[in-house]
């Protein structure tokens, strides 16, 4: 393949998508601003969900139930197909939940009616709840809340490494 042919397949009028976890792929914040600037390369937020959240874990086969990226005012931007249907009170409490740590606690965190107990977590950056043989890891960034909800015989700590990564590159980005 020559450079003229990359060339145009990568250009503004033909946009591509890149995974930014793809191991292959290895290139500085400088380099990817670059190329996206160049080359018109956009990340939409479904493709986060759908590369990044939903992905198989680890080479295990296993993939997180549902998962959702929503901006700070509970507004979905993007969801997996089986992302349950939040109810505007429970998003009012899981954005108070970062602002004052602790106030889910006593009655548990709810998610389309299902109750959640609300683990330990990192106060105004992540929430943990656990239902029974499954649970919830929600990321709090800049502008976005990340959220992954797993059930056996996906484990809460591989749930809590997809999404605190994702969340983790969206506040390295700004985001």
């Amino acid at each position: 393949m020559d450079g003229s042919y990359a060339h145009h397949h990568l250009s503004s009028t033909n946009p591509v998508q890149i995974s930014l976890f793809n191991p292959r792929i290895h290139l500085s914040i400088h380099q990817f601003q670059s190329i996206t600037h160049t080359f018109g390369v956009k990340m939409s937020w479904q493709t986060y969900v759908d590369e990044h959240l939903m992905c198989d874990i680890e080479g295990t086969g296993q993939h997180l139930t549902s998962a959702a990226i929503l901006g700070l005012d509970g507004t979905v931007w993007a969801q997996s197909a089986k992302f349950p249907q939040f109810k505007p009170e429970e998003m009012k409490g899981i954005i108070k939940e970062f602002d004052e740590a602790g106030t889910l606690a006593p009655t548990g965190m709810f998610i389309a009616g299902a109750k959640y107990m609300v683990l330990q977590g990192e106060p105004g950056a992540v929430i943990r709840g656990k239902k029974g043989a499954g649970g919830i890891c929600i990321k709090k960034t800049g502008q976005a809340m990340i959220m992954g909800i797993y059930d056996e015989p996906v484990a809460p700590g591989q749930c809590n490494m997809v999404v605190e990564r994702l969340g983790d590159y969206l506040v390295d980005q700004g985001m």
